[in-house]
């Protein structure tokens, strides 16, 4: 539920974008209607509604996010809020400029964020991050915890590269296709890794509970 509930906002985005990418006229005269305050010159031509439409309801689906787990009294991760301001900004930046380019950009930007918050926490501040979300699941030694540290700090750094050369490069002038790969292929990439690294670590959680097996025994 968890992992449904953090690509919420991912998978509104797709929804939207797509519906609205095959009624651009509708799309358009809702854009026109109802967001002609928020856009640079007032007006857009109907092949630039569907990611502003897209934009707005990220935004607002991220909010919606914030809203809930504060209604019931639950804490906000920090990097929910990072992620609301980035979509706010490269989400007001395209829905303004009318401009693809900015929204583009926020998924690079987060990784990086990412990126940049385990390597300084645990490299300046010896604390790492990726043991306190995962040791409640699985039990590793000091030393490979180390590693699966650098090992998201390099997933995530890559991947952002990785978004800005799909984006800009491979999928350059087509947003449609920009869009695909955001939801289906980041997400695949990410159960990719998160099943080989699992598959890596299986022999270092079998040695590091198997001393204690034996001394139940």
């Amino acid at each position: 539920m968890k992992f449904l509930f953090d690509l919420f906002p991912v998978i509104l985005f797709f929804l939207v974008y797509k519906v609205a990418d095959g009624h651009q006229d509708a799309a358009h005269a809702l854009v026109q209607q109802y967001m002609g305050a928020l856009i640079s010159g007032g007006s857009v031509t109907p092949d630039q509604s569907p990611i502003i439409l897209a934009s707005a309801v990220g935004i607002i689906a991220t909010i919606l996010q914030i809203l809930y787990l504060l209604a019931r009294g639950r804490k906000v991760d920090g990097m929910l809020w990072l992620s609301l301001g980035v979509i706010v900004v490269t989400g007001g930046a395209t829905i303004y400029f009318h401009d693809p380019d900015f929204i583009k950009w926020k998924p690079t930007i987060l990784y990086w964020a990412f990126a940049l918050a385990l390597f300084v926490a645990q490299v300046g501040f010896r604390n790492n991050l990726m043991r306190k979300v995962m040791e409640a699941q699985i039990r590793l030694p000091d030393a490979v915890w180390a590693k699966v540290g650098y090992a998201w700090m390099g997933f995530f750094a890559a991947i952002g590269v990785l978004n800005l050369v799909m984006a800009f490069i491979v999928f350059k002038g087509n947003t449609g296709a920009w869009v695909n790969f955001k939801l289906f292929g980041i997400t695949g990439i990410f159960f990719a890794f998160i099943v080989i690294q699992t598959l890596m670590l299986s022999k270092y959680i079998e040695e590091h509970e198997q001393p204690q097996g034996k001394g139940d025994a």
